[in-house]
């Protein structure tokens, strides 16, 4: 076993060559809660800096207001930036009550640094080999699958930028005693010590009993998490073959919604179904426990004439047309009235539903934009009055969107649906009416 001296010796190299991929990026910002982990990466960092070629280092450091005792944290994060001559950045956030302090303070922490990392910045966090084992151990009780297992990934995609996270092959006691060698000083947060949180109680309770029977068990555990990482992997190269004989061209391409192909998904096995589904909600929505997939068979299985919905954590999945489609934001919204159509010759603002427009020679007005309420009748050259429930069918218009297709009318009169050719203006194509759907952030989470 290498002494300490050789741990300490390894530990700026192995962080090099982690890091080695991302020599190139805008910026390093370390995420720096005043703790042991981060303490020793921005020490590592700083200290690399004076030798290295690095990208600009800057740390975040994210204050929760939970404990009394943490309105000091502020103040220790800026003594030692300033005295490693790195910029610091204090974000103060509001933890959102829920069922789990624990998750309510990462989401509000995550979410903190989302919105500092740009384009080609990478976000740096200090988790360690022994948080990597309890990871594994607290999702295995929660009976996670194979994503889950996975444990903490190296690196991920985080708003414009990605979460690098370096120290992963490190263990606890190597970063302990890098800090004594270099007598730094850290954060101890009282609620560490809490046994209510359930990471606390493994970290505390039941890995001590694990390693005093088996001395390698965060090891061989992050080891495991490894392996299922390499399996996830496959997983999802798998996914992305199913996916591409799903991801057909839509005819409603101008609603810019992601959508698949229901027939493609149909024909696979219930458990690639859920995989290729899986990988493709992953970047829309937190995804539901094995216990909730079965709204996924209700949307699947439902009567060709039903309207089913999935409602999941950031949107919904609808069935229209042969296709699943992901709805979220003013989708999921009423419209609120429109009205007169003022300045037909200027595009025209949509409440909650984009923007319209009228390419060409302008038709007489007075013109006034209505939504379907039912019962409206279309005059058709060569085919005379025409219910428009039954055009829209024959248009195979998808049901989430009838309601918010906008509509030109003068006086009662009926004259464009916009969008649906041979419907969207004059016969002679002497003018159409154009609509640009709402556009929505499908994702990047």
């Amino acid at each position: 076993m290498k002494d300490m001296s050789q741990a300490n010796s390894d530990l700026p190299t192995r962080l090099l060559l982690n890091l080695a991929p991302w020599r190139n990026a805008k910026t390093w910002r370390i995420a720096f809660s005043g703790g042991l982990d981060s303490t020793v990466l921005l020490h590592l960092l700083a200290t690399l800096a004076k030798t290295e070629s690095l990208p600009p280092l800057s740390a975040i450091h994210v204050h929760h207001g939970l404990q009394a005792v943490a309105e000091a944290w502020p103040d220790h994060c800026r003594s030692l930036c300033a005295a490693l001559g790195v910029p610091l950045r204090v974000v103060r956030v509001q933890v959102q009550p829920g069922a789990s302090l624990e998750r309510a303070a990462r989401d509000a922490r995550y979410g903190a640094f989302v919105e500092v990392t740009g384009v080609n910045d990478v976000l740096l966090t200090g988790q360690h080999r022994d948080d990597q084992a309890e990871t594994l151990l607290f999702r295995l009780l929660r009976g996670a699958g194979v994503r889950g297992l996975s444990g903490m990934p190296r690196q991920r995609r985080l708003g414009n930028g990605y979460l690098l996270r370096p120290l992963l092959e490190a263990t606890r006691a190597d970063l302990e005693a890098y800090a004594a060698k270099h007598q730094l000083s850290w954060i101890e947060d009282p609620s560490n010590q809490d046994r209510h949180f359930s990471r606390n109680y493994l970290r505390h309770q039941v890995f001590p009993a694990l390693t005093a029977r088996w001395p390698q068990a965060a090891a061989t555990m992050a080891r495991s998490a490894a392996h299922l990482s390499e399996a996830q992997g496959l997983l999802d190269d798998l996914a992305q073959m199913d996916l591409l004989d799903a991801s057909t061209d839509s005819p409603f391409e101008w609603l810019k919604l992601p959508s698949l192909e229901l027939a493609a998904l149909q024909k696979l096995s219930a458990a690639r179904q859920r995989n290729a589904l899986g990988h493709w909600l992953e970047s829309l929505t937190g995804l539901p426990d094995t216990d909730h997939w079965s709204g996924w068979q209700d949307l699947r299985d439902a009567a060709g004439d039903a309207r089913p919905v999935w409602r999941l954590a950031d949107g919904e999945l609808h069935r229209s047309g042969g296709r699943i489609w992901w709805l979220t934001g003013h989708w999921l919204r009423a419209c609120p009235a429109v009205g007169a159509w003022l300045d037909p010759a200027s595009p025209l603002a949509l409440p909650e539903n984009g923007v319209l427009k009228i390419t060409g020679a302008i038709p007489e007005g007075p013109l006034h934009i209505r939504y379907r309420e039912g019962g409206e009748v279309m005059d058709l050259p060569g085919r005379g009055h025409r219910d428009l429930k039954r055009l829209l069918n024959e248009c195979a218009v998808p049901l989430f969107v009838r309601g918010r297709l906008p509509l030109l009318f003068k006086g009662q009169q009926l004259l464009a649906v916009a969008n649906l050719p041979g419907l969207d203006g004059a016969a002679a194509g002497s003018w159409n009416l154009h609509w640009q759907p709402p556009d929505e952030d499908q994702g990047l989470r």
